[in-house]
């Protein structure tokens, strides 16, 4: 017996959605990765803890206008390549002045 056609579509139309909710779900672990190493990166060189680290990513990420998981990508690549954009470092410093109890290395004198 042949499944009837509405019950093939229901299932044709859960399939898609699944799909697309596991898309999502590896998207989601990609970009709480990214969010992860930069808190890293704010613990290690602002020296703060964890939390501070992500509320000073918050903070950057709201004072900018910037989505935090962008946010994020400028500081991992600032770690990589040494570059950060001068607002984003700007703010990243008022940040953890706010949150922390250092100026970012090699900041330029104020």
């Amino acid at each position: 017996m042949a499944p009837e056609p509405s019950e093939s579509n229901g299932e044709s139309d859960r399939v898609l959605e699944l799909e697309e909710e596991v898309q999502q779900l590896k998207e989601a672990v990609t970009s709480h990765a990214v969010v992860d190493q930069a808190i890293g990166m704010v613990v290690a060189l602002g020296r703060v803890s964890p939390d501070q680290g992500w509320a000073v990513l918050k903070d950057v990420s709201q004072h900018t206008n910037i989505k935090l998981r962008n946010v994020a990508e400028l500081i991992l690549v600032w770690g990589r390549d040494g570059e950060i954009p001068p607002d984003i470092r700007a703010e990243l410093e008022d940040a953890l002045d706010r949150h922390g109890p250092t100026q970012i290395p090699e900041a330029p004198p104020e």
